[in-house]
């Protein structure tokens, strides 16, 4: 038996993206604290993404939604990874709040640590697609729109998405200036 490339490549990507999540779940997290959610959009959510996108773009004025939103459209799976705001009990102050409690007192004011947090595990996650050769870009702009459509739940505040391609050429880069 033969199998070409075309007639496997969604299935490898979609085993790339389970390996990414992994990724990302077991990254460094300040203090052992897990405040992500970890998660892959395919088939007819990816279409759902990018037309929310396209929306934001022209609502705000944004002409590189819509590009993006005609990238991921070559995508067959997209890794999404976000963070809860949560305080991570260091009393550091690095958020602009003297201490914990103050900055409770502004739940939507992130704390350091998710931040820091949710830019390990998408570099660990883009690693593995690196590792594995697979074209992907890590995009605020997919984050957004799953955000709006709360996808990932009211706790997702801060979302990422990292689309995945295998083509002779990569949809993410070289793209057209707007």
């Amino acid at each position: 038996m033969i199998q070409f490339e075309e007639n496997i490549r969604e299935n490898s990507l979609k085993e790339i993206a389970a390996k990414m999540l992994t990724a990302a779940r077991t990254a460094p997290k300040a203090r052992g604290i897990d405040n992500l959610i970890i998660a892959t959009a395919i088939g007819e959510t990816i279409v759902q993404i990018s037309n929310k996108m396209k929306e934001i773009s022209v609502r705000d004025n944004l002409a590189f939604f819509t590009r993006d939103a005609d990238n991921i459209l070559h995508s067959s799976v997209i890794v999404l990874i976000a963070t809860k705001i949560k305080a991570n009990g260091l009393n550091c102050g690095l958020c602009g709040y003297p201490d914990c409690l103050e900055k409770n007192k502004n739940p939507k004011a992130p704390c350091i640590f998710n931040t820091n947090d949710l830019g390990i595990s998408i570099g660990s996650a883009v690693g593995v697609a690196a590792d594995n050769r697979v074209d992907n870009r890590v995009m605020y702009s997919i984050g957004l729109a799953v955000k709006e459509l709360n996808l990932l739940g009211d706790e997702a505040a801060i979302i990422f998405g990292v689309p995945l391609s295998a083509s002779g050429k990569s949809p993410f880069f070289d793209r057209k200036p707007l």
